[in-house]
Formats: C-alpha cells, structure tokens, sequence
C-alpha cells in the first residue's frame, strides 16, 4: 500500500508537470511565430528560438513541482505519509528533483554559450549575395569559440574553489592541492554547474531589473489606459499627410522657373519626402486596423481590460511590498554581508508568505498561486523586452514587433528570458521565503512533561520553519542550490532594492505617458518597402 500511495502521488506531481510543459510548447511556438518576420525566417533559428523559450519556461516551472513534492511528502497533521517515512524514499524524491533541476541547467548553460550563439553568428555572417555555408559555419564557431571558452573558466572556478577552508591551515602545498580535488569529486562536479548557473543568473538579475521592473508596471498601467482612438488617429494622420504634401509644394515651387533649390532646401525636402512615406505607410495600417475584427472585439472586451490591468498592478504592488519586508527582513535579522543576507524563516510579517500560508488548508490554492506568480514575473518580462526592444547600454540593438522581429532578435530574446528565468527563483524565495523553503509542511511538537495528564501526552502542529527539527521538515532543492554560495545571495540581495528601485521608476514613467497608439511599434521610419507590404498583406 505503501508503495502504491508513493508511485500515486509522485505521479500526480509530475503529470501536472508533464500538462504544463505542454502548454509551454505550444505557447512557445505561438509566441514565436506571432513575432517572427516571415521575410527573414529560417527554419534553424526557429526552432532554436522555439526551443529555447520552453527551456526558460519550463525550468521555471519546476520550482511549484519542487514545492508540491516536499510538502506532498506529509499529512495536514504534521506526520509523514507512509511512503514517505523511509528516509531512503524522501532522498529518492529529492534527487530526482536536485537532478532535474540540474539537466534543465545544464542545458541552459549550452542554450547560451554554444547553441545560441552559434546560430546568431551564423546568421550574422550570412551573405546575400553569394552564400558560402562553409564560410558561415567556419566564421560562426570562430565567435562561439569564445562563448565556449567563458564557459570553461566558469566551470573551472566553481569546481576548485571550495565552499569551506580546508581543515589544516598550515598544509602544504601537494596537500591542499589534493584537498581541491577531493572536494571536485564529492560534489561530482556539481559546484562547478551551481557556480556557472549562479554567475548567468548575476546576468539576468540586471536584465529583471532592466525589464521586469519596467514589464511589471507597463503591462498593466496600458491595460487601464487602452489605446488611442482609430479614427481619431486616421483623421489626425490625414491632416499630417496634407500639411507635409503642402510644404513640399511650397518647396518645389521654388525652382519651377529654372531656379535650383539650394543645399538647405534639397535636404528639408528629402526630409519631408521621407516623412510623407511614414505617414501614408501609417494611413495603410490604420486602415487595415479598423478593418481588423481583432480590435473591436478588443474594444468590446474593454471593461475586462480595465479589470485585469487593474489586478495586474495590484499584484506588483503586492510584490513590491513583500520584497522590501523581506529585504528589511534580511537587513534587520541577518548576520549581514558575510553570510549572503540570509535568514531562516521570517522575523516580519510578510503579505504574499501569509497568503501561500494560508491557502495551504484548501488543496491546490497554494500551489496554483505559486504557479501564477511565476508565469506573472515570465510574462512581465516578456512585456518589458517588447515595449523597450534589446539595447546594450545606451544603442538599441533590436525591436521587438509582431511579424516583423529579425531571427537574430528572436534569438536575442530568448537568451534574455533564459538569464531572467534563472534569477526569476531567487526573486520568488524573496517574496514568499518560508513557503519556497518548506512548502506546506508541518511539523509535531510534544507538549513539556508538565503540560501532560497522567500518561496522556498531548502535541501541538507548527508550520515548518527553521526551528524545526531537520527530520521532521524537508528543504527544497531550490533553496538549497541558491543559497550555495554566500557572496552570490549578497549581490541578489543588494539587486531587490535596486529592483524595487526601477520598478518605482518605471510606474512613474508610465503614470506621465499617454495612451499608446492602436498600431504601436508597427511603422518605423527605417522600415522596408517590402517588409512593410508584406506585412500588410
């Protein structure tokens, strides 16, 4: 019986995971499809972007699995079930979550410095003109090469820097060489991976904060807002269209007695010529817009909008909030930056911790919310990188638009999403710390002897915390591979208020700005007569 009620319930953890990716492949291939140029497809950079978007999504959500199988582990009444008090049973289930979360981050790890790469350099290399795949290949793995070295080193620093100071301070050099290598194979080289993965998810702590932050009171402040007007914009677009056709004539009127137009003139004309071609562009795509049956059902589904955006920036809110508790938290109640802020369990009453807490009575409410806030934090990424496009510093790389985004662009923002994904975990621990630690689990507690009648001994449920006993709560594999290094969490740390920072910024930034246009992104001065009639067709 036993046996059977483990082989049921691990079952039940992984078909939901099983449903979900799914999902995840099938959103994955919508998405890409939606924004990718039919011009410029290819069939390799498709299926890279493709794959490489439900790698990031799925990695993201084995962190609910992770929290559904160690709180699955025990009844409501703090005891384990049968199956699961074998310690051997619980350290089965924890290792094959441990080496889940492994595989996904290795292969994460060859999405970003091989595979990704290589596909981007070789269609970077690509000419038109005359096509020499030998030379794309050979030009691509050149560059990747790089990449590939960077990995390396990386690989290497995590495998033989340990994560203790050896035992004798005064042992020689052979000794502590030796020392190195023992601890490579106790780990199985598996430091070497953590260190790699937490050094990318430095990188997509930037990218959260650069795109997420923003993504998360965008999204939902263009919601409430809605989009301009269609005819307006038409009638609005016709009035540029005639004012701009009238200074060309007053300026072409200049040399129709033989006279030529001076250096000044010739450029403003050009300028406006120019202008004139945006414009009547933007009149087709209006045009076809208030044709589309897609935006009226849009304007019929404006109170539900309004509602969904108005949920939407109450989450962030929500969010924002329980990310400073818990920073104040780790500031107030840590042994500070030696030891990475970190704390056990939580000293302050934290909203969105509560919340999970307390939906923990009412099977699966809990593990749905978890759920909903990871693919929240994926989708405002998504939203952030779509209203700002891919910029390195100060120079925009590439935009982002519907039908008409580059392969390499594609590529671009799926390594984004990879790196935010990463980092996305350690965000949810700092919202809701004690829950991503111990799930639903509780825990007995005798009662003192003086407390007890006779020879009735009486106990008491705890929710799991770090006062616990450690066999009677199971941590996540999660927090486990976060918290490995110390100097890491602090650098995470010092990134959630700069988090809440740019999402402070940005909620102002969006607040000043008016509604966006009905075909926002769509026409652009430097886009192609051929791209733009394809789109239009």
């Amino acid at each position: 019986m036993a046996a059977e009620s483990f082989l049921s319930e691990s079952a039940l953890g992984w078909s939901i995971f099983t449903f979900i990716l799914l999902v995840i492949l099938a959103f994955c291939w919508v998405y890409i499809r939606k924004f990718q140029s039919r011009q410029e497809s290819e069939v390799v950079s498709t299926i890279t972007a493709i794959c490489a978007l439900a790698i990031a999504l799925i990695t993201s959500a084995l962190l609910p699995v992770d929290i559904f199988l160690v709180s699955f582990m025990k009844h409501p009444n703090g005891t384990y079930k049968e199956w699961a008090i074998n310690n051997e049973t619980r350290a089965q289930i924890e290792d094959t979550v441990l080496y889940g979360y492994y595989a996904l981050y290795s292969i994460i790890l060859f999405c970003v410095f091989l595979w990704i790469p290589f596909v981007y350099f070789y269609y970077e290399e690509r000419d038109d003109d005359n096509v020499n795949r030998c030379s794309q290949v050979k030009n691509a793995l050149k560059y990747t090469i790089g990449f590939v070295l960077v990995c390396v080193v990386l690989l290497l620093i995590g495998a033989f820097v340990p994560l203790e100071a050896p035992p004798q301070q005064n042992a020689t050099q052979w000794e502590k060489v030796q020392y190195l290598f023992e601890e490579l194979g106790s780990g199985h080289g598996l430091h070497a991976l953590a260190f790699s993965i937490s050094t990318l998810t430095l990188i997509g702590m930037l990218a959260v904060i650069t795109y997420t932050a923003y993504g998360m009171s965008v999204l939902p402040l263009n919601l409430i807002k809605g989009t301009r007007s269609v005819a307006y914009e038409r009638l609005e677009n016709t009035e540029d269209i005639d004012d701009v056709e009238h200074q060309i004539e007053k300026l072409k009127s200049k040399c129709r007695d033989g006279r030529p137009l001076s250096s000044r003139d010739r450029n403003h004309l050009q300028e406006l010529e120019e202008k004139l071609q945006v414009l009547q562009r933007r009149g087709r795509h209006l045009e076809i817009a208030e044709r589309n049956c897609c935006n009226k059902m849009g304007s019929a589904l404006r109170p539900f909008k309004i509602i969904l955006g108005i949920f939407f920036i109450l989450v962030a809110l929500l969010f924002s909030v329980a990310l400073f508790i818990s920073n104040l938290d780790k500031a107030l109640h840590s042994a500070g930056i030696s030891s990475g802020f970190i704390i056990f369990g939580t000293n302050l009453t934290n909203p969105l911790n509560e919340l999970l807490l307390a939906l923990q009575p009412v099977f699966p409410l809990d593990y749905i919310l978890i759920t909903v806030i990871t693919v929240y934090f994926v989708l405002t990424s998504m939203a952030g990188i779509r209203n700002m496009g891919i910029w390195f510093f100060w120079i925009r790389l590439y935009k982002i638009r519907p039908k008409r985004t580059r392969p390499q662009a594609l590529l671009f923002l799926c390594m984004i999403l990879l790196l935010i994904v990463l980092h996305t975990s350690y965000m949810i621990y700092s919202l809701a710390p004690q829950y991503v630690m111990y799930g639903s689990q509780k825990y007995l507690i005798e009662s003192p002897s003086g407390l007890t009648s006779g020879n009735t001994s009486f106990s008491t449920t705890r929710v799991c915390d770090a006062n616990a006993p450690e066999d009677q709560c199971i941590v996540t594999r999660s927090y486990l591979f976060l918290h490995k290094f110390w100097f890491f969490s602090t650098i995470y740390y010092f990134g959630n208020w700069a988090f809440i920072g740019a999402f402070l910024i940005g909620l102002v930034v969006s607040c000043c700005r008016g509604k966006k246009s009905v075909i926002e992104g769509e026409v652009e001065a430097d886009d192609s007569d051929v791209s733009d009639d394809e789109y239009v067709h």
